[in-house]
């Protein structure tokens, strides 16, 4: 699991990477990628990558959303993130229909594609 220090958690920082960071869209979730070199309040945050997560209430009932939030969680904590970046995950309404493969794929090749 993601621990709090590598997740996002202020608003600010979640629209500093929606407004800045670069969109790459799959089928079943968006990313936001932004590097952590501009705009970045303290060097320690420019040392790790940090990820936040946004699922609406589009996607589902509570229990829908926060299975898409764990498995989504369980994915980015597994990917080797380059050190400095923010990344933001967005689940489209499709993601409450994938299965764990499928969202994982989708993630891999959106990161995959952002860090070319």
């Amino acid at each position: 699991m993601l621990s709090r220090a590598h997740r996002l958690v202020d608003p600010l920082d979640f629209r500093r990477v929606v407004r800045r960071g670069a969109r790459f869209s799959g089928a079943f979730v968006t990313i936001h990628i932004l590097s952590n070199d501009t705009g970045s309040s303290s060097d320690e945050m420019q040392e790790m990558s940090r990820t936040g997560f946004v699922v609406s209430k589009a996607v589902g009932g509570a229990v829908v959303r926060n299975r898409v939030k764990r498995r989504l969680r369980s994915i980015v904590a597994a990917l080797n993130l380059p050190t400095g970046l923010s990344l933001v995950v967005r689940a489209a309404p499709r993601s409450a229909e994938a299965t764990f493969d499928d969202l994982r794929l989708d993630v891999e090749r959106l990161v995959t594609k952002a860090e070319k």
